[in-house]
C-alpha cells in the first residue's frame, strides 16, 4: 500500500491546480503510475511530466536506447515499479532479452552489443559513482553527440528521480509486471 494517496481523478486535485492534472492527461492519456503519486504536489508532477514528455517522446535517443537507459536507472535504484513498467515497454520497443538480463542481474556486459554495453556501462558509472570516467564519457559522446549524451544522462537522472519517489512512497507495481531479480 502506497504511503500517500494515489490520485487518478481530476476532482481529487485542488481546483486551482486542475490544469496540471489536465496537462498530464493530455500528454499521457491519464494520470497513472508515478504521476498518480507525484500529483500530491501538483507543481512537482507538472514539471516532472513536462521533462518526461520530452525525454520519452522527443529526445534524440531511440526507443531502444531510452528504455535501456531507463531500466538501467531503475535497476541501480532497485525500483520494482519503474523496472516493471520499462521492462515491458523495452520489450515492446525491441530491447534484447540479453540486455534486460544483464541489467537486471547486474551481470557482465560482455554479451551485449557495443551500444548496449555503452549505455549500461555509462549508467552504472554515473549512478554508482556519481560521475563518469573520461574514457566512458568520450565513447558516449562519440556515439551519441553532445545533445545525445545530455539526453542520455538526464534520462537516467529523471528515471532515478521517479525511482526514488516510488521507493520512498512504497508504490508497488501491478502483480503481473516483471520484478527485479
Amino acid at each position: 500500500m502506497a504511503r500517500v494517496p494515489e490520485i487518478t481523478s481530476r476532482d481529487q486535485v485542488q481546483p486551482e491546480k486542475r490544469h496540471i492534472f489536465d496537462e498530464i492527461v493530455e500528454s499521457r492519456g491519464r494520470v497513472a503510475g508515478p504521476f498518480a503519486t507525484l500529483i500530491n504536489s501538483p507543481e512537482v508532477a507538472g514539471r516532472a511530466a513536462h521533462l518526461g514528455s520530452y525525454l520519452r517522446f522527443e529526445s534524440t535517443l531511440s526507443a531502444v536506447e531510452l528504455e535501456l537507459a531507463t531500466i538501467t536507472a531503475s535497476r541501480e535504484f532497485n525500483c520494482d515499479y519503474e523496472w516493471g513498467a520499462h521492462v515491458r515497454m523495452g520489450r515492446e520497443a525491441g530491447v534484447r532479452e540479453e540486455a534486460i538480463d544483464a541489467v537486471g542481474n547486474n551481470g557482465s556486459l560482455d554479451a551485449l552489443t557495443e551500444d548496449e554495453a555503452l549505455i549500461v556501462g555509462y549508467g552504472r558509472e554515473l549512478l554508482r559513482q556519481n560521475k563518469v570516467s573520461d574514457t566512458t564519457f568520450e565513447a558516449a559522446k562519440a556515439r551519441f553527440g553532445v545533445q545525445g549524451i545530455m539526453d542520455l544522462t538526464v534520462t537516467m537522472g529523471y528515471y532515478g528521480m521517479l525511482a526514488v519517489a516510488m521507493n520512498a512512497f512504497e508504490v508497488e507495481p501491478p502483480a503481473d509486471w516483471p520484478r527485479l531479480p
